[in-house]
């Protein structure tokens, strides 16, 4: 399949290489070009703006930061969207419903895969991602090969379900790790050192999640494979979806509020779990 993908930072750039060791020929631009140049090296063509990775493209994916860098690069001359021709775009960035609902409006009519994707760099790499799939169900149907490369495609509902799902899925993310910083902070504050506390934390819900952290915890070196600046934009991603649904929420405000802090006290660029230190210390 002749394939674009517009976005080659830790996610798009993987994906990208997935599809072409899958043997679909593959069609990349990303803002810094040299982030291209290992994919041109193993048999991707690089283009010079996103439109040309519509041009005689069957698909093109999006994979970018937010909102703002949705817009970029889907929009106005250079834009994906001008270039579109019978193929179909899947956006799979993380973004709001108001900016989907704006691509939505921007493209030919049935041609649009809402596709967010639940997991990160080794999911991946090993082919083992969740795609929340909106859209018509012959097209979803249709681009299902193409994505499966990249994992398991489950099909959600018409376009929004996917942006949808993903927000539902993420909340489940910056709550989780809120409450176990929380559970850590008050372990350590009723006397518990760190190899009590986890003991005993294993032995709960969160028993998974905290082993998983534990080593980045106690060494204080957190990688990132989420990073937490983009953690924090998912959290009011989350909170602006539920206050425009009508829906109140309490946990999620204060989940955002500790990435929040976080991120201002120079973690942005870390892993989102980074937000342990901030709660615990």
């Amino acid at each position: 399949m002749k394939v674009g993908i517009v976005g080659l930072g830790a996610m798009g750039a993987r994906i990208a290489r997935r599809l072409l060791d899958a043997g679909h020929e593959v069609t990349v631009w990303n803002r810094d070009a040299t982030k291209a140049e290992p994919l041109a090296a193993a048999g991707a063509r690089r283009a010079d703006t996103p439109a040309e990775t519509g041009r005689e493209a069957e698909a093109v994916i999006v994979m970018v930061t937010g909102p703002e860098a949705l817009a970029a690069v889907t929009e106005g001359d250079d834009g994906v969207v001008a270039a579109l021709d019978g193929a179909v775009l899947v956006q799979m960035s993380t973004v709001g419903l108001e900016a989907l609902r704006r691509l939505e409006g921007l493209v030919p009519e049935g041609s649009l895969v809402d596709a967010p994707v639940l997991g990160s760099i080794s999911e991946v790499e090993a082919g083992t991602l969740t795609v929340f799939a909106g859209g018509p169900a012959e097209l979803v149907e249709r681009c299902t090969p193409l994505l499966s490369a990249l994992g398991r495609v489950l099909p959600v509902g018409p376009v929004g379900a996917g942006t949808a799902a993903k927000l539902v899925a993420n909340l489940t993310l910056v709550g989780a790790i809120g409450v176990l910083g929380e559970s850590l902070a008050l372990a350590h504050g009723l006397g518990f050192d760190d190899e009590t506390a986890f003991e005993v934390l294993a032995a709960t819900p969160l028993g998974t999640q905290a082993e998983r952290r534990r080593p980045a915890f106690e060494s204080g070196d957190y990688p990132p494979r989420f990073q937490l600046s983009l953690a924090r934009k998912d959290a009011d991603l989350i909170l602006e979806a539920a206050s425009a649904a009508g829906i109140e929420l309490r946990l999620a405000p204060a989940a955002q509020t500790w990435l929040a802090d976080a991120e201002r006290a120079g973690r942005g660029r870390d892993d989102y779990s980074s937000v342990l230190d901030e709660i615990v210390s």
